[in-house]
């Protein structure tokens, strides 16, 4: 039986979640393994942005830093459990993205950009001056979810490295899911009509400027997801979630693996998080040779990483 692109992407993610850990050399990995999967989760959101809808958005910073203080804030200020901060920082997130997506979404192209880019900035500053509050650039502490002790009274002991990393991947695994879900629904069928073309999509019928706040509140969502569960993961939280270099990062991460491919995200996800580690080697260079790598794909594998090389293989196959 054939397997659909959706039933290979999944199968494949799941797949590789299970059977990495067998290839850690030690327990730290299952940290790391657990950061590409939360940076994946956000990344995912961007490909239905960008990669489904053709928009650009530089301040998904700001929706992963809601997110973030929202599971560190709500069970202090509101007495509710940090799952359900969870689900309060996505409904935040939501909420603003209609909101600030409204007159955001009419502007085109660099314009989009930047905008987007002002409301990252400007949440990053909130976290940063309320000091009272959110404990400004020192950062604040993030309460325990719970769910591995609850695991472990029901006779599945795992240490705290192995819970987030199959847990992270679990998310991971249910936003692919929904992602590739949207992408041949009637909606994900309009946002790429408005990706070729907005005329085109219009002329057709197709609700411009609600598609395209869809997709900017559902990817808003993933992102502040994916916020609160590194802050779960790290019980401590800092302004930098809501920078702006996390939001280039994010973006970056999409468009290096193939922001139009789910699994090429996710794949430049783990590329963009294991890198930095990888060539800690150059010492001080660090950050050029990283730079230069980026560089390189972007000239010579456009598509991105991922769709690139499976098209060569493809091409080598035939």
């Amino acid at each position: 039986m054939k397997l659909t692109p959706k039933q290979a992407t999944l199968l494949t993610l799941a797949v590789l979640i299970a059977l990495t850990p067998f290839f850690f050399p030690s327990g730290y990995y299952y940290r790391v393994g657990a950061l590409i999967f939360v940076n994946g989760l956000a990344v995912t959101g961007i490909v239905i942005l960008t990669g489904y809808a053709g928009q650009i958005s530089l301040g998904h910073a700001g929706f992963a830093g809601i997110g973030a203080y929202a599971c560190a804030l709500a069970p202090v200020h509101l007495g509710i459990h940090p799952a359900l901060a969870v689900v309060l920082g996505a409904l935040i997130s939501a909420v603003l993205a209609w909101l600030v997506g409204r007159p955001i979404l009419r502007l085109k192209g660099y314009y989009l950009a930047v905008a987007s880019l002002g409301f990252g900035i400007l949440v990053s500053m909130v976290l940063n001056n309320e000091r009272e509050l959110t404990g400004g650039p020192d950062g604040i502490d993030v309460a325990d979810l719970g769910l591995r002790g609850l695991l472990k009274d029901l006779g599945l002991d795992l240490t705290n490295g192995e819970f987030w990393y199959f847990f992270s991947g679990l998310c991971l695994l249910l936003g692919a899911w929904l992602a590739l879900n949207l992408y041949n629904s009637p909606t994900g069928r309009a946002l790429r009509a408005l990706h070729g073309s907005e005329i085109a999509a219009r002329t057709v019928g197709v609700d411009v400027a609600r598609m395209k706040l869809n997709a900017f509140v559902v990817s808003a969502v993933y992102a502040s997801v994916s916020g609160s569960l590194l802050a779960l993961q790290n019980k401590f939280i800092t302004p930098d979630v809501a920078g702006f270099m996390h939001s280039i990062e994010m973006v970056t991460m999409a468009v290096l693996g193939g922001v139009g491919s789910v699994l090429g995200a996710i794949f430049g996800a783990g590329i963009l998080t294991l890198l930095p580690q990888v060539l800690t080697v150059f010492a001080e260079y660090e950050q050029l040779v990283l730079g230069l790598v980026m560089m390189l794909v972007m000239i010579f594998l456009r598509e991105g990483l991922l769709p690139s090389i499976l098209r060569k293989l493809r091409g080598t196959g035939e």
